[in-house]
Order: C-alpha cells, then structure tokens, then sequence
C-alpha cells in the first residue's frame, strides 16, 4: 500500500518552472508542507530500494530532468529540507504534457507488484517507476 499526503498547489497563471519553482533548487511538490509518501513494504523507486516506512519528497526541477529525493523527515515545513536526512535520490525524465491548472500526484499505471507515479503541475511531468520486489 502506497499513501500520499500532499496539498495541492494551483498555477493561477503563473509561469511555474524556471520562474515561481527555480531550475536547480529544492522544492516539495506542495504547498505549506511538504509532500509525504507512505510505503507499507520496501519498495524499489527507480531500480533503487527504499525500505518501508514515511518520506517527505522533495525535487531538484531541471529542464531535461527532475531529481526526486526521499527523506526520512515525513512531516516538514515546506521550505525546511534537510538534506542530512535524505536517503534516496533518484532521477526522472521530464515529460511536457497538456496543461493541469492544479499540481497531481497519479499512479497512471499498476500492475500486480509495478507502478508507475506521476507528480505533473502546469505542462511538466515526471513519472517514476515503483516496484514490490
């Protein structure tokens, strides 16, 4: 089982990434709090195992690719990151798909024991593979 918590963010117009959200920089996909992923089991994100328990997930936005980082800190402010308590970071190609006015998280794919999830805001997306071993 796979939860989320997360508050979801609205455009409202503006130019997100590159400008609101800095190319290079940390940011959680989320408002006010920072993005938290629960796992009931270990998991592999990306081909990269991460054992069970609650993350916050932050993200270092690029142009090409988005860095997703786990932390073992599941409750934080959302401009607090730590970096001395990350434990994964793992990488994600950039998609440019239409148009969403507020920021998603989806898992537009399950199949037995893969998944794959989506955090997608503006006309950026980045989709990671998740896998039960």
């Amino acid at each position: 089982r796979i939860e989320a918590m997360y508050i979801r963010p609205v455009a409202r117009g503006r130019d997100l990434f590159g400008a609101l959200v800095p190319y290079g920089r940390v940011w959680t996909p989320s408002a006010d709090s920072a993005m938290r992923l629960s796992f009931s089991t270990d998991v592999t994100v990306a081909g990269q195992a991460l054992k069970a328990g609650s993350y916050s997930v932050w993200t270092i936005p690029d142009t090409a690719q988005w860095t997703i980082v786990f932390n073992t800190k599941p409750s934080a402010f959302h401009l607090t990151h730590s970096a001395a308590d990350d434990v994964l970071k793992v990488t994600a190609r950039l998609d440019s798909p239409t148009h969403v006015e507020t920021l998603t998280l989806s898992f537009p794919a399950v199949d037995g024991r893969n998944a794959v999830m989506q955090i997608h805001w503006g006309t950026r997306a980045v989709a990671l593979p998740i896998t039960v071993p």
